[in-house]
């Protein structure tokens, strides 16, 4: 438990500067959510319509800033290698690792998603129910994200790499979670994408991260 606890505190450090930490992720997204409505014109209501799938397209290429880093600079400084021999097995690792991203950007940018909805004109009812697919979501970004990061181990180009491998993987919860507050707004049921946003999640969290240690361990070898 104690190199469990020291673990994660050594992962929420560097992860609150990986990259620019939350801040730069919050930067990013708001310039995003600034952006994209620029192109579909000042009109109220169309920009009401479109807020779900601004807020979530902005949420996803937030996701994907400070991936590149996440296991790259442990493996380059030799720290990955240590982590495979130690007591906690590489899984359990890459699970810190994803859950202390989640925290440091994740979070952050979950309670900034309501405001830039409701600023594009989306009904502050809707505010809860997005915090919370944002939430969940971020989660799915997160672990989606380190299988692509631990992929691109080593690879000249990581960054690329990893958006080509990533953002098809991210159009699920974007889906799920666009489709669960366009619902909620249109006033029909909403929970069956809430539900398979929680399932989505729940997925990438259980399998992930034996594929990112399989793909740490094929790195290092």
């Amino acid at each position: 438990m104690k190199a469990l606890s020291a673990l994660f505190g050594r992962e929420l450090s560097l992860a609150w500067g990986r990259g620019g930490g939350p801040l730069l992720a919050l930067a990013f997204y708001a310039a995003v959510a600034t952006l994209l409505p620029l192109a579909s014109g000042r009109e109220p209501e169309r920009l009401a319509a479109i807020a779900p799938g601004v807020a979530w397209l902005a949420l996803a290429l937030s996701a994907l800033l400070s991936l590149e880093r996440l296991f790259e600079r442990d493996y380059e400084d030799g720290a990955l290698d240590l982590l495979s021999l130690g007591s906690l097995p590489l899984e359990v690792v890459a699970a810190i690792k994803c859950l202390a991203q989640w925290l440091a950007t994740g979070a952050p940018l979950a309670l900034a998603a309501p405001l830039a909805a409701i600023a594009l004109g989306a009904p502050p009812a809707a505010a809860p129910l997005l915090f919370a697919c944002a939430l969940i979501g971020g989660l799915a970004f997160a672990f989606v994200g380190g299988l692509g990061a631990s992929l691109a181990l080593g690879s000249r180009r990581g960054g690329l790499l990893i958006a080509v491998i990533v953002l098809p993987l991210f159009a699920p919860p974007v889906i799920f979670g666009a489709g669960a507050l366009s619902s909620l707004m249109a006033g029909l049921p909403w929970t069956g994408g809430f539900l398979l946003l929680c399932a989505y999640s729940t997925a990438a969290i259980g399998l992930s991260p034996f594929a990112m240690a399989a793909a740490c361990r094929n790195a290092l070898s």
